[in-house]
């Protein structure tokens, strides 16, 4: 039991902590809205379930043992997340911003959480390494290992829509001219820095 709480403390200071999920969610919250917002939390939440099925049937585990496959998903995460930080500092118009649901259409808030959760090894190491210490011996292994997951996916969501209803509430605020500037720039610099420094990263 006692193991239990640790392992809840742990991941809400985890899930808690600022990130890469952190500046995603608030970039697109500020910039389309609350929904997007949500969907954008639903899609790294997702990807937090896929990681926790890889890490129970040992997907990641060859993923780990496989430099060329490391490195190959490693590169991929890092540039998508590049891509999503560039995209901060490309010059928006009224007109673009006011047609948010065809920004939405092609740009999916979802599946760019999806994509930059699947998309980063570390994430796969965090769980394969992390749910593992709170399992007890013998049967069910993997059983433990997906009910943490779950756990943990929903402490996420919880913690994540919490979130947005917070820069929801301040998006007024957050969208006048010289704080969204500034905003954007903050975010796409922090989503660089993330991709940058997952592509320098060693495998180790």
């Amino acid at each position: 039991m006692n193991e239990f709480f640790t392992f809840l403390l742990l991941s809400l200071f985890v899930v808690m902590s600022p990130g890469i999920d952190t500046a995603l969610i608030t970039k697109r919250t500020i910039s389309t809205g609350r929904t997007t917002g949500f969907q954008m939390a639903l899609g790294i939440s997702t990807g937090c379930l896929i990681h926790t099925f890889a890490a129970a049937f040992g997907l990641s585990a060859i993923l780990m043992q496989s430099a060329i496959a490391f490195e190959i998903v490693k590169y991929v995460g890092a540039i998508y997340l590049i891509y999503l930080g560039l995209s901060s500092f490309w010059s928006k118009k009224k007109s673009d911003i006011a047609d948010s649901s065809q920004i939405s259409k092609r740009n999916s808030a979802y599946k760019q959480g999806l994509l930059s959760n699947v998309l980063n090894p570390k994430v796969a190491m965090f769980f394969l390494t992390f749910l593992p210490q709170f399992v007890n011996a013998g049967s069910g292994t993997i059983y433990q290992l997906i009910m943490m997951g779950i756990i943990y996916t929903i402490l996420s969501i919880t913690w994540f829509f919490i979130y947005v209803f917070f820069i929801n509430y301040m998006r007024d605020w957050l969208l006048s001219p010289k704080v969204q500037k500034v905003m954007d720039k903050a975010t796409g610099l922090v989503l660089i820095g993330f991709g940058l420094k997952l592509a320098l990263e060693k495998n180790h």
